[in-house]
């Protein structure tokens, strides 16, 4: 019921190109190699959904303080930035394989017309930042009763 409706967003579709265009990356030249050329490396992965009359936005920050993390809300755009402080390297590590990410984000969504920014609640835990949104009354999704027509009105027809 929730993903009924959504609004396209053109930073979504170069989300997608960017994906499709790193795995051409990775087939020609190695897989982990178009990530370290990624501007959206540090990018936390994001899930929204409706529950009942909320909406409920989850961040993955594993690794991220969350004094470093900011939820700002301008008109229908909810924004979160931070940071991902890099753990202290020793020197000459060789890494086999490596896919975390250290630096500053930035990610953004449109949320439903007439959320108030002062009702929003933030929660961090395990590395989660959990957003819990009120959704206004006439923006809950409703079931419409469907009437059946009886076969009269058919009759008549003929």
């Amino acid at each position: 019921m929730a993903r009924d409706f959504q609004q396209w967003s053109p930073f979504r579709e170069l989300e997608h190109f960017r994906r499709d265009f790193d795995e051409v990356f990775d087939r020609f030249f190695g897989k982990g190699l178009s990530s370290a050329f990624s501007s959206t490396a540090a990018m936390p992965k994001i899930e929204s959904f409706v529950e009942g009359d909320k909406m409920i936005v989850r961040a993955d920050l594993p690794g991220a303080d969350p004094k470093d993390v900011e939820v700002s809300v301008t008109g229908e755009t909810l924004t979160l930035r931070g940071t991902r402080a890099a753990r202290e390297e020793k020197k000459g590590r060789d890494f086999v394989h490596r896919e975390v990410s250290h630096g500053s984000f930035e990610r953004s969504l449109t949320l439903p017309k007439g959320v108030r920014a002062e009702d929003i609640k933030a929660s961090y835990q395990h590395g989660v930042l959990e957003l819990t949104i009120p959704i206004p009354q006439d923006m809950t999704p409703r079931k419409v009763p469907i009437q059946v027509e009886t076969g009269a009105a058919n009759a008549e027809k003929k």
